[in-house]
């Protein structure tokens, strides 16, 4: 008896499986309809991507095989710049002199950004004091270059004049090979410092408050704080910071071009600089590609390291 009013109340199996074939017939529709709705969203972007990044960057790896002026058709010549190019010594002069611009401008500013960030989060809340902070960065770098070109000037810069009212010698900052690069540095640091700040100060605001009082409970002082709370929190997007702030040190270009122009005596020739002479002032494509990509793997390299043993792809919060 039992078992027959079961049967009653029990929906045929082919009904059922005909419900659950249109629900995976529905999802399926809903699925492909979401991704179109996304694709069409994507597709500027995805355009622009592979116009102006992907099509040029295989046109460049190209050109670095061949030996190719503007006035010319390219010549296949297999890895013949490669070959000068661990040849040149204005190549390694210019990766040294990278070198030292990327750790001034990476220790200095990260440093400062990370000592502003804190004053803004325990100490200045008003926003327009953090506004003001990032000022610089909604300059164009070489309007910022120029500024302190004029205000650094060995003759008539500011700077220079404050230097003599206090007794001190008036220094060749772009003109001296020794201060061309650390004042180069100074520049972009004072740049993007506030931008950086507010980026490492939306990293602190993410931190949870209770483990603060948890470790003033524990009594940690503010140093031990910092050391074993703040900074493995912030570990994620401090390594954020390091990337971007890195490649786009390698990568740094107008302010050279604005005030020393590589020199004095090739003491400020950077690497994008050495890459836009052989190119475009020598009409050497091919041997500027190849730089180019030789840049590229460096950077890639760099980036690969610094999330392998920055360890970025964990999450101290979990």
């Amino acid at each position: 008896m039992a078992t027959s009013l079961l049967s009653e109340h029990r929906p045929p199996r082919s009904t059922a499986s005909g419900d659950a074939s249109a629900g995976r017939r529905r999802s399926r529709r809903r699925g492909r309809s979401d991704l179109r709705t996304a694709l069409i969203f994507v597709a500027p972007a995805l355009v622009g991507f592979v116009l102006f990044y992907l099509v040029p960057t295989i046109r460049g790896v190209y050109l670095s095989f061949t030996k190719f002026s503007i006035l010319g058709t390219p010549q296949w010549i297999g890895v013949e710049n490669y070959i000068k190019i661990f040849q040149d010594k204005l190549f390694w002069n210019s990766m040294g002199v990278t070198l030292e611009y990327v750790l001034l401008n990476i220790v200095v500013q990260t440093v400062v950004a990370l000592g502003l960030a804190l004053l803004m989060f325990h100490v200045a809340k008003s926003t327009v004091i953090r506004g003001i902070l990032l000022l610089p960065y909604l300059v164009a770098n070489v309007i910022v270059a120029l500024l302190w070109f004029w205000m650094l000037d060995y003759q008539i810069g500011i700077v220079n004049q404050m230097l003599q009212w206090l007794g001190i010698p008036k220094v060749a900052f772009f003109g001296n090979g020794f201060w061309a690069i650390p004042t180069i540095a100074f520049v972009n640091v004072w740049r993007h410092m506030g931008y950086t700040a507010l980026l490492l100060f939306a990293g602190l605001q993410a931190i949870p408050s209770h483990l603060y009082e948890v470790a003033n409970l524990d009594g940690a002082s503010r140093w031990q704080t910092f050391w074993r709370v703040t900074m493995p929190l912030l570990r994620p997007v401090l390594l954020l910071v390091l990337v971007v702030t890195v490649t786009g040190s390698f990568q740094i270009f107008d302010t050279v071009a604005v005030t020393t122009q590589g020199g004095p005596i090739n003491a400020s020739r950077v690497i994008q600089y050495y890459i836009y002479q052989r190119a475009f002032t020598q009409q050497d494509f091919g041997y500027g590609s190849a730089l180019s990509v030789i840049l590229f793997v460096i950077l890639g390299i760099v980036a690969f390291l610094q999330m392998k043993f920055l360890r970025g792809n964990e999450n101290d919060l979990a």
